[in-house]
This record gives C-alpha cells, structure tokens and sequence, in this order.
C-alpha cells in the first residue's frame, strides 16, 4: 500500500512525536520544580551528564563516538532520576507532584533505553579499534531537581534528538 510503519520497536523512536513527548514531560517537570522554594534542594549532590553540543565537533565524530556519548549519558541520567527518587522517598516532606515528576522521569529513561537498544545503539556504541579512544564523559553535579530535570530536559533536546534523528535519517536502524 506504500503506507510505511513506525510502530516497530527499533524504528519507534524514528516517529518525532514518540521523542518530543519525552521532551514535553521532561519540560513540565522542569518549571514546576522552579516554582519550589530553592529549587527543590536534594540533601547530596547528583552527578550528571554535561550537555553542551559543540554541533560542529558533533558532525565531525563517527556514528560509533556519537552512540558512546548517548549511550553513557543516558545511563548517568538514569543513575541520576533513580538517586534522585531515593532522596525524595527518604525526605520529610515529599511532594506529590514532585514524586509524580520523578516516577514519568525514571519511566520515561527506561523507555527511552528500551527504544536506543531496539535501534542498535549498544551494537553501535562500540568503537572500532583503530577509532581514536572516546573521550571521557564529561560531568558535573547539581543539587536541585531544577537543575536536574533542566540537565534532562537539555540532553533529550540536545545529544539524543541529535543522534535518533541522523541514524533514522541513515535510514538502515
């Protein structure tokens, strides 16, 4: 019929929508913790993935590069909602709304996992061995869901929007 199908596993998160949702509820969680009083302070610091996209230098890495650095900001993220969901449940006074927030965040993270493994993204996160080294994850920490929800709202915009788009648009995910 021509008609072409999204709706399997690895090419689901090719449909914009799938991602943008994400996105959206990454956002909202985002300015309803900066209506908080400190930003929602978290008792530690939370170590987080930075998200800054040089898009020149991005272009220039190899598909492999790119997938390590999605790869491995997704799982700090993901470590970082998850400690982030400990310190809520062990605080005094827990927001509801807050701990909704931080629930759709660690639901959304394993569905978005869930969707980079059905693409190939483990498979292709491994460099080849003459690929020079990747370099280190680059990191810093915040101490706010604030900030932490901007740091996830930013790397879903940033490096994962970056990377899905280019490996749907090669077309062979």
């Amino acid at each position: 019929m021509g008609v072409r199908v999204l709706g399997t596993p690895a090419r689901l998160i090719c449909d914009s929508r799938v991602l943008e949702r994400y996105i959206l509820e990454a956002k909202e969680a985002e300015n309803v913790t900066m209506g908080c009083a400190d930003g929602c302070s978290l008792s530690e610091n939370i170590t987080v993935p930075d998200t800054k996209v040089n898009f020149y230098a991005w272009r220039r890495k190899e598909v492999g590069q790119q997938a390590v650095e999605v790869w491995q900001g997704l799982a700090l993220l993901s470590e970082a909602i998850l400690q982030s969901q400990a310190l809520l449940a062990n605080s005094s006074q827990p927001s509801d709304t807050l701990r909704l927030h931080v629930d759709k965040a660690v639901s959304g993270l394993r569905s978005l996992t869930s969707l980079l493994r059905a693409m190939g993204v483990q498979r292709e996160a491994v460099l080849p061995p003459d690929a020079a080294s990747a370099a280190p994850l680059r990191t810093f920490t915040v101490d706010t869901l604030c900030k932490l929800f901007r740091i996830y709202s930013n790397f879903l915009r940033g490096k994962l929007k970056l990377y899905t788009g280019e490996a749907c648009r090669r077309g062979d995910r």
